[in-house]
């Protein structure tokens, strides 16, 4: 069985070896490296070659956003999980703005976290409840609706609306392809071309998107 290779970057050693204990326990994810902070998750990144990194978003020398960031340009293979103790609507929404994977509660239970995991691997990205109610609250408290996206330079087809509508509810490529009768492959093609219409970097950014732009 290939192993799942993880890394963590958080600054507080109690709640990093208290995951990096949980995360040992199952027997086909394998943590390759830990760091306190941004920048020493960086240098790892130059000597190991994880699947997945988990991250605190409030760090020093280096918070969570800005790495994000260097990893995207630097370590583009590498998936991210924010894992964070704030879950006001601004930092959920900014950050799948940026492209991250997945985004967790610090108190999160240990099998919400092994699922995001094996999601973010499989499919490329994850939300949980309060991440979609957090999109859905920067709908509906928006002050200026946007121009309808019908009306700009982006044009979507019905069938890859229909995909799209279903990535937001969180099915995975398999499941879309079940509910709408077409091959797996097809439906990752939808998806690829509406990455690439939106200008997005992941599932997770297209989802924000299609939220931000009241596509749903």
């Amino acid at each position: 069985m290939e192993k799942i290779k993880l890394v963590i970057a958080d600054d507080h050693n109690l709640f990093r070896k208290g995951m990096t204990a949980m995360l040992n326990q199952i027997k086909d994810f394998e943590l390759i490296g830990e760091a306190a902070n941004g920048k020493e998750l960086l240098d790892l990144l130059g000597k190991v070659t994880p699947d997945i990194a988990l991250l605190d978003l409030q760090m020093p020398v280096m918070d969570g956003v800005e790495t994000t960031e260097q990893i995207q340009l630097h370590f583009s293979h590498v998936k991210v999980i924010i894992v964070s103790m704030h879950e006001e609507d601004r930092f959920i929404i900014h950050l799948l703005e940026k492209g991250v994977n997945g985004y967790l509660l610090k108190d999160s239970e240990p099998g919400e976290v092994e699922n995001a995991i094996r999601r973010v691997m499989s499919d490329g990205f994850y939300y949980s409840d309060f991440v979609s109610k957090a999109l859905h609250r920067k709908v509906i408290t928006r002050a200026t609706p946007p121009a309808p996206l019908f009306n700009s330079k982006v044009q979507i087809s019905p069938r890859e609306m229909e995909v799209l509508q279903q990535l937001c509810e969180g099915l995975s490529t398999l499941e879309i392809s079940e509910k709408l009768f077409v091959s797996p492959r097809t439906v990752e093609g939808h998806r690829l071309r509406l990455l690439e219409k939106t200008g997005t970097k992941n599932t997770a950014g297209l989802v924000a998107y299609a939220f931000k732009n009241d596509l749903l």
